[in-house]
């Protein structure tokens, strides 16, 4: 049986994206094998880790660790686990290595490239886009295009990612695709269940409860959405998440006196509850690849008000299913904010929800299906 290995920095990103390509691999004969970093970096906690390493020894997956470190600038690190994964290749015989994230991207199609192990990478939201730092452009645009030579397939999930790819990348070959995949079943939820969720949570009756999806990291920009919120009459928020922000958030959230109707709900496993019970939806990052939460709003049928970036643009349309923002200004938050909560929100909701087919899971995998039927095939 031919084996194949799905890569990337952390375990995290195999628990989040990678679970279905996982069986899709399976179910096309091949044995499959991870390698990634169970001990560190990761956005899940400990308990998840044990459960997603049962849930693939179930799946007869076999695991490696592998010590990436999560900063591009700890060499010593990264040419460690540049060796790991070399010496993996070797041992296994891989048909082909698909890799995920910036540094497994990296390290993944260096070690294919000295190995002769053919590669397929997925980006996820390239470090380099419109309106980056130029500090991004600096070190990770060469990093990209030099590793694209050793590249037989790059897989973008965005617009813009897949026409910098098609322009400035020398990849063998070149995809879109719409995403990841969001399974729209998942967020088939009966009408009742929004009052459950709103009880449970103590959401203030007449109060607009918009929800907020993210790790609590200064990208996220949760902060100023914050004081956004602060600004704006008859909102409750709510933030799913955890970072290492919480503290700083809490404290703004004092001293902006919302204690009454900002709050932070931590790690939560009840996000398509969570999306059934909320009126709006809010995005206000500075960087996104394609969202799966925001993804996962519109699959609820949410309304959405969101900054306007690469990916978001890909996923909502303005004025129809919902409103943009500048994420650099507090004023075109609350505005956008001001906008949506005069709009009709069932009407924006159902657009979304019917956009959203487009970027169905099935749709996606039934693409990656023919991309690593082809691998093998390719000169």
């Amino acid at each position: 049986m031919k084996k194949v290995l799905i890569l990337a920095s952390v375990a995290s990103m195999i628990d989040q994206f990678n679970m279905p390509n996982i069986e899709l691999l399976q179910s096309m004969g091949y044995s499959v094998d991870v390698a990634c970093n169970f001990r560190e970096g990761n956005t899940c906690s400990e308990e998840e880790i044990r459960t997603l390493l049962e849930r693939l020894w179930q799946k007869r997956v076999g695991c490696y660790q592998i010590d990436f470190a999560r900063d591009v600038t700890e060499l010593a690190r990264n040419v460690k686990a540049l060796w790991q994964v070399e010496h993996l290749l070797q041992k296994n015989d891989y048909a082909f290595l698909h890799c995920h994230s910036p540094i497994g991207g990296v390290v993944g199609r260096i070690a294919g490239k000295l190995i002769g192990t053919r590669v397929i990478y997925t980006a996820h939201g390239f470090h380099f886009y419109k309106g980056a730092p130029v500090r991004n452009w600096l070190i990770y645009y060469p990093i990209e295009k030099l590793c694209s030579y050793c590249t037989d397939v790059l897989i973008t999930i965005n617009q813009e990612d897949y026409k910098i790819a098609r322009e400035r990348m020398k990849a063998k070959r070149v995809e879109y695709l719409p995403g990841v995949g969001v399974n729209l079943a998942r967020f088939d939820r009966e009408a009742a269940d929004r009052d459950a969720v709103r009880k449970k949570l103590g959401i203030p009756e007449g109060m607009t409860w918009v929800l907020s999806v993210g790790e609590l990291i200064e990208r996220k920009n949760q902060e100023a959405f914050i004081r956004a919120v602060a600004r704006t009459k008859g909102i409750c928020l709510t933030i799913a998440g955890q970072g290492p922000l919480r503290e700083h958030l809490l404290g703004l959230i004092d001293e902006l006196g919302v204690t009454d109707r900002v709050r932070l709900l931590g790690f939560r496993t009840d996000i398509s509850e969570l999306c059934a019970g909320a009126d709006i939806f809010a995005l206000p990052s500075f960087q996104e690849g394609l969202s799966m939460a925001l993804m996962e709003a519109m699959s609820s049928a949410k309304p959405v008000v969101c900054s306007q970036i690469r990916g978001n643009t890909d996923l909502i349309d303005q004025g129809r299913g919902g409103f943009f923002f500048d994420p650099d200004s507090v004023e075109s938050m609350a505005a956008s904010l001001n906008k949506i909560m005069n709009a009709d929100l069932e009407a924006m909701g159902a657009y979304n929800r019917l956009k959203i087919r487009q970027f169905d899971l099935r749709t996606v995998l039934e693409r990656e299906r023919e991309i690593y039927s082809d691998i093998s095939r390719m000169e």
